[in-house]
């Protein structure tokens, strides 16, 4: 039953106009839809991400939010040159290189909102 349910991100943020302002210019998401006390991007094949204010914003250590993209070097150029800043990582289990890991047959770059939320591009390499 939930295998052919849309599924939706719900990102927890402190500064809702902040995060909009990113979420619109930065990613390029705009605009946005105000839904209850939060905001809606319509995102591709019907999905959305959902941001709603909280004081724990940003206390999550772990991704949220995967975009699956076609192309992730494209992506993270046209991201950087929008002014994301993505993490670097350099450990015996992960390295990136020029933002990008590739590994487990696919390629993922994360980078933080500003509200200090880890999201992240991906691109299968299976396909």
């Amino acid at each position: 039953m939930l295998k052919s349910a849309p599924l939706y991100a719900y990102v927890p943020v402190s500064k809702l106009d902040r995060a909009r302002k990113f979420y619109e210019d930065a990613l390029g998401l705009g605009p946005a839809q105000t839904v209850g006390p939060g905001l809606s991007f319509q995102c591709g094949n019907e999905t959305a991400l959902f941001m709603y204010p909280t004081p724990k914003a940003g206390t999550n250590e772990a991704s949220c939010a995967f975009w699956q993209v076609e192309d992730i070097r494209a992506t993270v150029a046209w991201l950087k040159g929008r002014g994301v800043v993505f993490e670097e990582y350099d450990t015996p289990d992960m390295k990136t290189e020029g933002s990008i890991f590739t590994g487990g047959g696919a390629m993922a770059a994360w980078f933080r909102d500003t509200e200090g939320n880890i999201m992240a591009v991906v691109q299968d390499l299976a396909g």
